[in-house]
C-alpha cells in the first residue's frame, strides 16, 4: 500500500476500536488491583518459563465458592476481574491478561514484542535479526520457503492467540520508530456470546531510517474466532491472517571509513554512501486455519468431575500461500555482472494445504494420548525452466507428505510427562520427529526440567531450489542434499531462590548454511555477496549452551541478570556464535503521586564477545557465514523510565547511550552499522468495557 495511506489506515482503525469499546461497553472497567514491583509467572511445562507477557491461570488462587446464600452466588457469579479475561495459545495454555508492570515488560517492548536478549537488531525497526544464540530443539517438522532473515515479525500458525473474556477488551500498543514513522499493535476482542469468541487485530508500522534506502514497513491482519458448545462436546477454533513485510535494501556501508572516523560531515548518517539504492525485498502471506473437536464420550462422575473420561475426534486443517519477492531496477555488481533480465524481478512462491485428523483419549490416571494422521500438500515454484551449462534447474518442487503421529500428556503427583513422535510414511522432505519432556517439582519454589529432541527432515526450501535474474542465483539441490539430522537434550532447574539454570547441548549431522565462495580479489572488489551459495557440511556440530537467569532485590532497587555461554565444536567453521553475552538491568520501582503512578527506572547494559559474525544477502533474505571479520566486543547501554498509571504502561528509554562518546565500532552484521543513540518513547494501553 502506498506510504501516504499508512497514516490513514492507522487512524481509522484506531477509531474503529474506540468507538467498538463504546457501543460494545457492557460494564465498567475492571476494579484495580494491587501491583508489586513484580509479578512471578507460574511454571510452565517448558524451560522457557519466565518469558510471557501474561500470568498463569493457575498462579492465583479462586475464590473459594459462598454456598450459604442463592442471592450471594448469583451477586459472585456476575462479577468480573482480571481471572475472566483469557488468552489461548495454538498449543491450548490458557494465561490471563496481565497488566503489572515489570522489567519482562521492559525486555519485550519492541518490533517482535517478545525477549531478544539471543539477537542483535539492525539499524531499522523491522530489519533483520543477527542472531547471537542459537536453539536446535524446537524445529518445525516441514521445510519453509526460506528468506529466514525476514521473517522474525511473521505471525506464524502457532503465533496467534486465541481469546475468552467477559466484556469486551482492546489492548493498544504505540512505539515511535525512526524518522516519519510511528508502530501501532492493536488488539479488540468480544465474546458475542458466552461461548462464541472474536477478535480483530492489526500490526502496522512505517519507520525511514536514519540511512538512506532503508524504509520499512508491514501491515499485519489477523482476525481469530471460537466457539464451545453448551455441553462442551464440540469445539472450533479458527483464524484468517494476511501479512505483508516490505523494505529497502542498501547493502550496507560502500565506504566503512565515513562510518568509523567519526567524520563530522556524516554525523547526519543520511549522507553515507550505501552499496545500492534501487533494490527492495517483500514477504507476502495469506493463511487460512481451522481447527475443531468433537468427544464422542464424556463420561463425568458427577457435575464437580474436572477431568472426566473422555473419547474425541479431531480435525485441524490450514491453507497458506507465501511469496517472497526481491526487485532492482538496475544490475548492481554486488550481486554479479551480466544478469539474465533487467530489472530484477525474483520471485519465490509456496502454497502448503495441511490436514490433519486425530483421536484423543484422556484419563485422570491415564493421562492424554493421541493418535494422529496428517497429510501436508506443498508447491514451491517460480515462473520458468531453466536451462545452464551445469543443467537443467526446474522450476517447481511440489508433492505430499504422509505422517503418522502420536503425543502424550499425564500429570502424576508432583511429575509432569508429555511427548511427541511424527513418523513420515509417504514422502521427500521429511523424516522423522520425537520430543520428550519431564518437569518434577521438588517444592513449592523449586523444579527440576528435563527434554530430549530427535528429528530428521530437509533444510528450507531455498536451500533445495532458487532462481533468480542473476546469474549466481541459480541451483538445484534436491538430489546431492540429504536430511539435517538433529539431537537435543536439555536440562533445567528452576528456583524462586536461586533462579532459572538451564543448559541444552545438541549435535547437527548434514548442518545446512549459506558461505560466500568469493576469491580474496573478488572479496576486496566489493563482491563477496555475488557468491552466496548453500552448501551442507559433511562433519558433525557440536553445540552446547548454558544459560542462568536470577533477579536480586533489595528494598526498592532490584538487578536482573541473564547470562548465556555458549561452546561450538566442528571440523569446519559452518556455525560462528559469541561465546558470551549477558544482560544486566539496574533499576529502582516505587509508588508515586500518592500511588496513583507506580515507577520504574534504571539502566541495561547488554554485551557480547566478539566473533565472526554472520554477515546478511539482502537478495535471498539470509544470512551467511564469514570467516574475515570479527565484530562484536563493545557494550549496550540502555537508560530507561517507565510508568504504569491504571491499565496503561508508559515507556522511556534513551537507546545506546554510551555511542554519544565510544568509537563507532559497533555493527549489527558485517557492513551495516548498529543504531546510533536515540530516545523513544510509546505505550501499552488495556480498555475494559
Amino acid at each position: 500500500m502506498p506510504n501516504q495511506y499508512h497514516g490513514m489506515r492507522y487512524l481509522a482503525l484506531t477509531l474503529l476500536l474506540l468507538i467498538g469499546q463504546s457501543v460494545l461497553a457492557q460494564q465498567d472497567s475492571i476494579p484495580p488491583k494491587k501491583e508489586g514491583d513484580s509479578i512471578r509467572l507460574q511454571e510452565k511445562d517448558t524451560l522457557a518459563l519466565r518469558q510471557k507477557d501474561s500470568v498463569a491461570v493457575d498462579s492465583m488462587p479462586a475464590k473459594p465458592k459462598r454456598r450459604d446464600s442463592a442471592k450471594l452466588e448469583a451477586k459472585q457469579k456476575d462479577s468480573v476481574g482480571i481471572r475472566d479475561y483469557k488468552i489461548i495459545s495454538y498449543y491450548g495454555d490458557t494465561t490471563i491478561v496481565d497488566t503489572t508492570l515489570t522489567i519482562r515488560k521492559d525486555y519485550i517492548y519492541n518490533y517482535l514484542r517478545k525477549d531478544d536478549f539471543e539477537l542483535m537488531p539492525f539499524a531499522n525497526m523491522g530489519q533483520p535479526y543477527n542472531e547471537l544464540g542459537k536453539s536446535f530443539s524446537s524445529i518445525p517438522y516441514y521445510p519453509r520457503i526460506g528468506a529466514k532473515a525476514k521473517h522474525p515479525g511473521y505471525f506464524e500458525k502457532e503465533d496467534v492467540n486465541y481469546y475468552h473474556v467477559p466484556t469486551p477488551m482492546t489492548e493498544l500498543m504505540f512505539k515511535t520508530t525512526f524518522e516519519q514513522g510511528q508502530y501501532l499493535d492493536a488488539l479488540l476482542t468480544f465474546n458475542v456470546s458466552e461461548r462464541f469468541n472474536m477478535s480483530v487485530a492489526y500490526n502496522g508500522f512505517r519507520s525511514l531510517g536514519k540511512y538512506r534506502y532503508e524504509e520499512t514497513q508491514d501491515g499485519k491482519f489477523r482476525t481469530t474466532f471460537s466457539y464451545i458448545t453448551k455441553n462442551g462436546r464440540y469445539a472450533l477454533r479458527g483464524h484468517i491472517a494476511a501479512q505483508e513485510m516490505q523494505s529497502e535494501e542498501s547493502g550496507g556501508l560502500r565506504n566503512k571509513s565515513q562510518f568509523e572516523d567519526d567524520l563530522p560531515d556524516f554525523q547526519d548518517r543520511a549522507k553515507i554512501d550505501l552499496l545500492y539504492t534501487n533494490a527492495n525485498n517483500r514477504i507476502l502471506g495469506k493463511r487460512y486455519f481451522l481447527d475443531h473437536q468433537f468427544k464422542l464420550v464424556n463420561h463425568k462422575k458427577d457435575s464437580t468431575d474436572n477431568s472426566p473420561t473422555t473419547l474425541a475426534i479431531g480435525h485441524e486443517f490450514s491453507y497458506e500461500t507465501k511469496m517472497y519477492d526481491f526487485e532492482q531496477t538496475q544490475q548492481n555488481d554486488a550481486f554479479g555482472q551480466d544478469p539474465f533480465l533487467v530489472p530484477i524481478e525474483d520471485r519465490a512462491r509456496l502454497k502448503t494445504m495441511f490436514n490433519k485428523g486425530s483421536v484423543e483419549f484422556s484419563n485422570k490416571t491415564l493421562g492424554r494420548l493421541s493418535g494422529s494422521v496428517s497429510l501436508f500438500n506443498y508447491n514451491y515454484f517460480f515462473n520458468s525452466i531453466l536451462f545452464t551449462d551445469e543443467g537443467v534447474i526446474q522450476n517447481k518442487l511440489q508433492g505430499e507428505e504422509i505422517v503418522v503421529g502420536g503425543s502424550y500428556r499425564n500429570r502424576i503427583g508432583p511429575l509432569y510427562l508429555e511427548g511427541s513422535v511424527n513418523y513420515t510414511v509417504v514422502g521427500e522432505l521429511t523424516g522423522n520427529k520425537f520430543d520428550a519432556m519431564a518437569r518434577y517439582r521438588l517444592n513449592e519454589g523449586n523444579s527440576l526440567l528435563g527434554s530430549v529432541h530427535v528429528s530428521s527432515r530437509m533444510p528450507d526450501f531455498n536451500y533445495l531450489l532458487y532462481q533468480s535474474d542473476y546469474r549466481n542465483f541459480n541451483w538445484q539441490n534436491t538430489d546431492t542434499f540429504d536430511n539435517i539430522r538433529t539431537k537435543s537434550i536439555k536440562f533445567g532447574f528452576d528456583s524462586r531462590s536461586y533462579g532459572l539454570l538451564s543448559a541444552e547441548y545438541s549435535t547437527l549431522d548434514n548442518y545446512t548454511y549459506f558461505a560466500s565462495t568469493a576469491t580474496e580479489e573478488e572479496i576486496g572488489l566489493g563482491q563477496e555477496t555475488a557468491f552466496v551459495r548453500p552448501f551442507q557440511e559433511s562433519g558433525t556440530v557440536n553445540h552446547l549452551k548454558v544459560k542462568y537467569e536470577k533477579e536480586l532485590k533489595w528494598r526498592k532497587w532490584a538487578l536482573m541478570n541473564t547470562v548465556m555461554y555458549q561452546e561450538v565444536t566442528q571440523d569446519s567453521q559452518v556455525l560462528n556464535l559469541p561465546q558470551v553475552v549477558t544482560r544486566n538491568s539496574l533499576y529502582f520501582s516505587s509508588d508515586v503521586f500518592k500511588k496513583a503512578m507506580f515507577l520504574q527506572t534504571g539502566v541495561t547494559f547488554k554485551y557480547f564477545t566478539s566473533y565472526n559474525m554472520d554477515a546478511y544477502n539482502p537478495l535471498l533474505g539470509e544470512f551467511y557465514i564469514q570467516n574475515n571479520e570479527e565484530l562484536g566486543g563493545y557494550p549496550l547501554l540502555d537508560v530507561f523510565i517507565n510508568a504504569k498509571v491504571k491499565q496503561t504502561r508508559i515507556f522511556l528509554k534513551a537507546e545506546h547511550l554510551n555511542s554519544i562518546f565510544s568509537e563507532p565500532n559497533y555493527y549489527s552484521a558485517p557492513n551495516y552499522p548498529y543504531r546510533d543513540f536515540v530516545i523513544r518513547f510509546g505505550l501499552v494501553w488495556n480498555l475494559f468495557s
